[in-house]
């Protein structure tokens, strides 16, 4: 009778299986099932972040059009950011600062050196990229914006997810955009704003999503909505566009993602490579 083994010289050629062998056919043994809810929750992260790209670039253009002044902007930029650092740890109710060991002296520390920096070097800034044409700053521009859409972290565990590489590539973004603006003070503000939508913002959502999923889910369709409506004031076309992208986004692709699913067939069996599940730390000593 033909074994499975190597060690021993058996009467059959070396491809020889007998009918046992589909026995231990499997399928799709690591498969996720998914709800569709869930799917459609985590999809938040794409929107709210499309959003904030959306929202960054109608900002600049209100600013480069005269129709948003940098005290405006900043006064309601300070305002936001003191009410999301309240809500930032009446959500844990602090438990997070007191874990991370972090104190408000610090937290205002670190905001008053970035804005002082900033503010030092905005003449330079806004002269960084006189010498570069203005298509130039535009395609780089949406080529950074795109980068930082691709390399943002939106909670999968993969190769390409890098949070400083995104980050890098909206700040340099920003700094381009905001080089065309007529005044040293537009340049300091919109650099701020950037730091504040790219960096500061992803961490209360994080933090909403994880402590207080239904808030979560309402700030996403606000943020949403105004993303809209502030696009709906340059171009109907465009926000049309955007809109459809955003249902397709946390709708469409949610409901492909589970059809697609049913029609999963990985199989496993004996021909698998061989996993030593043993612990093998003993022979390292």
């Amino acid at each position: 009778r033909w074994q499975k083994v190597l060690y021993e010289r058996q009467p059959f050629p070396d491809n020889y299986v007998d009918q046992r062998f589909l026995e231990e056919l499997r399928k799709n043994v690591h498969a996720r099932q998914y709800r569709y809810q869930a799917v459609v929750f985590q999809s938040g992260a794409v929107v709210q972040q499309l959003c904030s790209v959306c929202v960054f670039v109608l900002t600049w253009w209100y600013m480069d059009a005269g129709m948003l002044s940098p005290q405006g902007l900043f006064g309601a930029a300070l305002v936001s950011s003191l009410l999301g650092y309240v809500l930032f740890d009446a959500v844990d109710g602090g438990a997070g600062r007191w874990a991370s060991g972090r104190t408000r002296w610090a937290d205002l520390k670190s905001m008053l050196v970035f804005a002082a920096f900033t503010y030092g070097f905005s003449p330079v800034l806004k002269t960084l990229t006189e010498s570069i044409s203005t298509d130039t700053i535009y395609a780089m521009s949406a080529l950074m914006l795109l980068g930082h859409l691709i390399f943002f972290d939106y909670g999968a565990n993969a190769a390409i997810v890098s949070s400083t590489l995104s980050l890098n590539m909206a700040i340099f973004a920003s700094v381009c955009l905001a080089s065309r603006l007529p005044r040293s003070l537009h340049t300091f503000v919109m650099v701020t704003f950037a730091m504040q939508i790219f960096a500061l913002w992803p961490m209360l959502q994080k933090k909403l999503k994880a402590r207080t999923p239904r808030c979560y889910v309402g700030v996403t369709v606000l943020f949403a909505l105004a993303a809209l409506a502030g696009l709906a004031t340059v171009s109907s076309v465009g926000a049309v566009l955007f809109a459809s992208l955003l249902l397709a986004i946390s709708c469409l692709c949610p409901y492909c993602l589970i059809r697609l699913q049913l029609l999963k067939d990985n199989i496993h069996g004996p021909w698998d490579e061989a996993e030593i599940k043993e612990d093998l730390s003993r022979f390292l000593m």
